[in-house]
């Protein structure tokens, strides 16, 4: 009696881990992307603590030409990089007066978090002493509301 896998049978058990990979190798790449929005988490609270450092001691918050010049250069900045920590995404202020500002962290071009759908740009916008969080897909509108899932509160 012989033993062993006939060509049928090899085929067969390549075909189910073929659909089975298909089906678990974009949940994964999910999952990845979501925990590297993090990144951008971190980088907007790291310019949020900054903005408000500035703004004590300024009568507005800073600007983007602001955002990478040292604490301690002339003139003075907020000594951050204007790219989050593990480089998935491009940070910018905009829109800076004496009553807030806006940060954005866009997804970095060439990297896969600019497949994250709706969560591919995260902005922080400060009104009046109100904090908004908003979500958008890259060139896409920004939203905020129980529909926004890219921020976890």
């Amino acid at each position: 009696m012989a033993q062993g896998f006939t060509l049928i049978e090899m085929m067969i058990a390549v075909a189910i881990v073929a659909v089975l990979a298909s089906i678990a190798f974009p949940a994964f790449q999910d999952s990845i992307r979501k925990g590297r929005r993090a990144d951008a988490f971190a980088g907007l609270t790291a310019v949020q603590q900054a903005q408000e450092r500035w703004r004590a001691n300024n009568p507005s918050y800073a600007s983007n030409a602001q955002l990478t010049l040292g604490v301690n250069a002339d003139p003075p900045g907020l000594g951050l990089l204007n790219v989050s920590a593990g480089g998935y995404y491009d940070i910018v202020i905009s829109g800076n007066s004496g009553a807030g500002y806006t940060a954005t962290a866009s997804a970095a071009a060439g990297k896969s978090q600019a497949l994250d759908g709706n969560c591919a740009q995260l902005r922080v916008q400060v009104v009046g002493g109100n904090i908004l969080h908003l979500a958008a897909p890259v060139g896409g509108e920004f939203t905020e509301g129980s529909g926004n899932r890219c921020w976890v509160r």
